[in-house]
C-alpha cells in the first residue's frame, strides 16, 4: 500500500510539474517592450511632453466612443463624423401620417421610438390621427451622421448632410428638408443606401422596400406636434407627452445607446481625421469644441472625404481586422472615467495640515491602483537626483501603461481599413496621455513620501503635501478637460424620482430657423420656462433636473 501511494505522489508531482511547464509560454508572454519596433521610441515617454495643441485623438476618440447615444450628441450638436451602418431584421420602426390614411410609398421618415413619431400623427380631433408601424425585413443599409443632426439650426447642424448631398454647405436651406432627403436618397443610390439615420429618426429612401407594415391604426390626436416647434403646449394632458417624449430620448443618451441600429466602426469618416481633412485644422485654433464646425473645409478635402465615403460604402459590410471598436473605446472609458473622478473630488477638497497628509495618501493608492498592472518591478526611485526631478524611473511604467490596449494589434500587423488605422490612433493618444500623467502623479507622490507601500522614514511637511495636491489637482483638471468625456456631464446632485436630467435641446423652447414664418421671439408667452438661446445655456448646454411631474417647469 505505502509502495501505491509513493507511485500515486510521484506521478501527481510529475502532473503538476508538466502542467506548470505548459503555461509557461502564457506566463512569460513577453511585454509590449519586447515587441520589436513597437512603442519602443525612448523620446514619445517624457513625463512632461504635453500632447501638441492642435492633436485631434481624443476628439476622434470621444465622437466614436459616443456615436448614436443622444447625451453627448445633444451636449455638442455639430457632428464630424458620418458611419456606415445597419438596421436589422426584425427592428420596428413607426411613423405619424401628417396626411391621413395613406402609405408613404417614397420617401419620407420614421422613428425608432413610437412616442416620437406620434408627434407627427395630426388629424382632428374627431376623427383621429394615422400611425404606421414597420418591422423591417431585410438588413437596410444606412448611413448614420452624428450631433444633433435632425435640429434644423443654422449654426451647422446640417453641414455634413449637405456635404453629402450638395458637395458645400447651403445654411439658406437649413429648413428645405424635402430636397435634402430626395437628394440625399439619389446620391445614396448608387451605393445601396437605403435610408440616413439623424439622431433618433430616419430618412427612409423608399418604404416599399425591405419593410413590411405591422400596423396602420386611427389614433386619437394629440397637440403635440400642432404649431411652432419651439412653443411650450398649452394644456397640460399635451405639455404631459411633450415632457414623456423628452423622457424617451433618455433612454439611449448614454452608451451603449441606440441599440437597434449597428454601425460599421471600420468604416468610419471623421472631419477630426487631420489626414483626411487637413484645412479644418487651422479653423479649429484657439476655439473650444462647442465651436468646431466642418464649414470651411476646402474643395479638395471635401473631394477627398467623398472619395473615402464611396469606398467605404463599396466594401463588404464586415469589420475587416474582426475588432470591436465600440468595446475597445468603452474599455478605456471604463477603466479610466470613474477613477479619475474620484481622484478630482479628493484633489478638490480644502484640508488643513492634520489632515492633508492622510488625504494625499488616498489619491496615492488610487494612483497606484490604476497603474498596478503596469508596475514593473525594475520601476524604483533612482539614487541619481536628476532621475527623479525628471521622473524618468518611471518611464517603464507609462510605457506599459499607455501601450496596454494597442501594442498587441501593432504587433501583429492586423489588416486594418484607413478608418481603423485612424481609430488605434485615437486610442493610442488618448491612452498615451492619461498613462502620462497618472504616472507622473504616482511618481511625484512616490518621491514626495505619501506612497503607502513605501512609507518614509519621517513624514514629509505638510507645506510640501500641500504644494503636491495643488499640482495632482492642476493636473488632474487638465486631463479631465483635456478628455472631455460626456460620461462625467450629469446632474450634480443626481435628480430626484420625480425629476430627469435635461440638456437645453432643439427644438423646445428655442429660437426658429431664419426661414420660420413668424420672426417674433417664441420666448415673450414663456419667458420664465426657456432659456436665452443667444446666451450660455443654449450656447454652452450644461445639465439641470427638470421635473418629470406637474408642475413642469425648465
Amino acid at each position: 500500500m505505502l509502495s501505491a501511494r509513493k507511485v500515486a505522489t510521484v506521478w501527481l508531482f510529475l502532473a503538476f510539474k508538466l502542467v506548470l511547464t505548459a503555461q509557461i509560454p502564457l506566463l512569460s508572454h513577453a511585454p509590449v517592450s519586447f515587441y520589436p519596433g513597437v512603442e519602443n521610441d525612448p523620446g514619445q515617454w517624457d513625463l512632461d511632453q504635453a500632447p501638441a495643441v492642435n492633436a485631434t485623438g481624443h476628439l476622434v476618440f470621444e465622437t466614436a466612443n459616443s456615436l448614436l447615444q443622444h447625451w453627448a450628441n445633444t451636449r455638442y450638436r455639430i457632428g464630424h463624423t458620418i458611419v456606415p451602418g445597419t438596421i436589422p431584421v426584425g427592428t420596428l420602426l413607426y411613423h405619424g401620417a401628417i396626411t391621413g390614411p395613406h402609405l408613404p410609398t417614397s420617401l419620407d421618415w420614421v422613428a425608432v421610438e413610437p412616442d416620437h413619431s406620434i408627434i407627427f400623427c395630426h388629424g382632428p380631433i374627431e376623427t383621429g390621427c394615422w400611425h404606421l408601424t414597420l418591422a423591417v425585413t431585410q438588413p437596410m443599409k444606412v448611413l448614420y451622421f452624428d450631433g444633433n443632426s435632425a435640429a434644423k439650426l443654422p449654426e451647422g447642424t446640417m453641414d455634413t448632410q449637405d456635404l453629402v448631398a450638395w458637395s458645400e454647405m447651403k445654411p439658406e436651406w437649413v429648413n428645405n428638408e424635402e430636397q435634402r432627403i430626395m437628394d440625399l436618397c439619389k446620391w445614396g443610390e448608387k451605393y445601396g443606401v437605403n435610408g440616413f439615420v439623424r439622431h433618433s429618426e430616419v430618412m427612409i429612401c423608399d418604404f416599399t422596400s425591405h419593410m413590411e407594415v405591422v400596423s396602420f391604426l386611427n389614433l386619437e390626436s394629440t397637440h403635440i406636434g400642432v404649431g411652432p416647434g419651439t412653443d411650450l403646449p398649452d394644456d397640460p394632458t399635451t405639455v404631459h407627452h411633450a415632457y414623456e417624449v423628452m423622457h424617451s430620448a433618455s433612454w439611449r443618451e448614454n452608451y451603449p445607446g441606440e441599440t437597434r441600429i449597428e454601425l460599421d466602426f471600420s468604416r468610419l469618416i471623421s472631419f477630426y481625421d487631420t489626414a483626411l481633412v487637413p484645412s479644418l485644422v487651422p479653423r479649429r485654433v484657439g476655439l473650444e469644441r462647442w465651436d468646431h464646425r466642418v464649414g470651411g473645409i476646402s474643395s479638395e478635402d471635401i473631394e477627398r472625404v467623398q472619395d473615402r465615403l464611396a469606398q467605404a460604402l463599396v466594401q463588404p459590410p464586415v469589420t475587416t481586422s474582426g475588432i470591436d471598436w465600440k468595446t475597445v473605446l468603452r474599455v478605456v472609458v471604463d477603466r479610466y472615467a470613474s477613477r479619475l473622478e474620484m481622484m478630482q473630488y479628493l484633489s478638490n477638497m480644502t484640508l488643513d495640515d492634520r489632515s492633508v497628509f492622510d488625504q494625499a495618501q488616498q489619491v496615492q493608492r488610487r494612483l497606484r491602483t490604476v497603474l498596478l498592472p503596469y508596475t514593473v518591478f525594475a520601476a524604483r526611485p533612482s539614487n541619481t537626483n536628476t532621475d527623479n526631478a525628471t521622473n524618468s524611473w518611471a518611464e517603464p511604467v507609462f510605457r506599459e501603461c499607455a501601450t496596454s490596449h494597442t501594442a498587441s494589434i501593432l504587433a501583429h500587423g492586423t489588416t486594418l481599413t484607413p478608418s481603423e488605422h485612424l481609430l488605434l490612433q485615437a486610442v493610442r493618444e488618448t491612452t498615451h496621455e492619461i498613462c502620462r500623467v497618472v504616472t507622473r502623479m504616482w511618481a511625484s507622490g512616490l518621491i514626495v513620501g505619501v506612497d503607502p507601500f513605501y512609507p518614509p522614514e519621517q513624514r514629509p511637511e505638510a507645506d510640501r503635501i500641500h504644494t503636491l495636491m495643488g499640482e495632482w489637482k492642476e493636473d488632474v483638471t487638465r486631463l479631465i478637460s483635456w478628455l472631455d468625456w460626456s460620461v462625467w456631464v450629469k446632474c450634480r446632485p443626481a435628480c430626484g424620482i420625480e425629476e430627469m436630467c435635461y440638456l437645453p435641446t432643439w427644438p423646445l423652447g428655442f429660437f426658429p430657423a431664419p426661414s420660420h414664418e413668424d420672426d417674433a421671439s417664441p420666448f415673450q408667452d414663456s419667458a420664465s420656462l426657456w432659456p436665452d438661446p443667444k446666451k450660455g445655456e443654449w450656447k454652452r448646454p450644461q445639465p439641470k433636473c427638470i421635473r418629470r411631474l406637474e408642475p413642469y417647469g425648465f
